[in-house]
């Protein structure tokens, strides 16, 4: 027998009910990527003003001179990319029809990228010899521990710096064998389904141990694991930004001698990856502390830890 479900009465006002669908919408996306929409948005609208075109809706012909003028003006392809989905989403959600979709535009970012070339510039990856390196320049404090432990977590789950920085200590679950840190929403996961990794106690790097003695100095009992710290060593409630996590990686690996300008916030995540795949770890098993969804995604990291196994060149060079 089919089961008859009752028909949802009409909401009596309707525009609120517009309001809060729109609201569902946004949130499809991360909080991050529609701030990087609405500030690429912005950017093309004001070259509209200055060019006499209307930018909402905007004609197609216009969406491609602006690409045109991107590329001229050494904006990258990665770049460029960005500001056509902004430019494709706002005007889908205004109920417009999607001008980025016109053979005009497309064939002007096919030449844009044939013109500029599309090789990303990878940042380093901070692998666990890199990370040794880095952890015998951090000093003694309060300071100190704080980035201790936000290396070695970081490193240890290969978590991206925004997953970094939302942790919890609610988020943290104790197990014999470690910890295992629940990532609550991630850039794989933007429904907040929420995923498990497992961080092991470790006998060289010891992730886990760097992570307690943080917590243990801070007082930090609930509330975000990493913060910032003012004067007096005062520990704030507030959670540290996406920048953060940059910034400490790379003045650590310029205090070890290396070239600041080479990591950023990425390079924990990517050092796992390498430093896992050149001690010969299972890449599915890789996979399941990453959560890349393909394979091929590690292709690249697989690549470059390998890249001088059984060389051509080994037995002449």
């Amino acid at each position: 027998m089919t089961e008859h479900l009752p028909v949802p009465a009409a909401p009596a006002d309707l525009s609120l009910s517009l309001d809060r669908a729109k609201a569902y919408a946004g949130a499809a996306r991360s909080t991050r990527t529609m701030r990087a929409y609405a500030s690429a948005f912005a950017l093309f609208t004001t070259w509209c003003r200055k060019a006499g075109a209307d930018s909402m809706p905007a004609d197609p012909l216009t969406v491609a001179a602006y690409v045109a003028h991107l590329a001229d003006t050494g904006r990258k392809p990665a770049t460029i990319d960005l500001h056509v989905a902004a430019i494709s989403a706002v005007h889908r959600a205004g109920g417009f029809d999607n001008p980025t979709g016109s053979e005009a535009v497309k064939a002007t970012l096919r030449g844009a990228r044939r013109a500029l070339g599309t090789r990303q510039v990878r940042k380093a990856p901070a692998t666990a010899e890199t990370v040794r390196k880095m952890l015998r320049k951090i000093p003694d404090g309060l300071i100190g521990l704080r980035d201790r432990a936000l290396l070695l977590i970081g490193f240890a789950a290969a978590l991206r710096r925004s997953e970094l920085v939302a942790l919890d200590v609610a988020d943290l679950e104790r197990v014999p064998d470690g910890i295992i840190v629940h990532v609550r929403r991630s850039k794989t996961d933007q429904e907040g389904r929420g995923q498990e990794i497992a961080v092991p106690r470790g006998t060289k790097l010891k992730p886990c141990e760097a992570l307690d003695a943080w917590l243990k100095a801070s007082g930090i009992t609930a509330g975000p694991v990493f913060r910032s710290i003012g004067k007096g060593s005062r520990v704030s409630a507030a959670r540290l930004t996406d920048r953060s996590v940059a910034d400490i990686v790379k003045r650590y690996a310029e205090a070890a001698g290396l070239d600041a300008s080479l990591f950023s916030g990425h390079s924990l995540r990517a050092g796992f990856v390498t430093s896992a795949l050149a001690a010969g770890a299972d890449v599915l098993k890789v996979m399941h502390v990453t959560r890349h969804t393909a394979v091929t995604t590690l292709q690249k990291y697989d690549r470059r830890a390998r890249a001088f196994d059984d060389h051509a060149g080994r037995k002449f060079l």
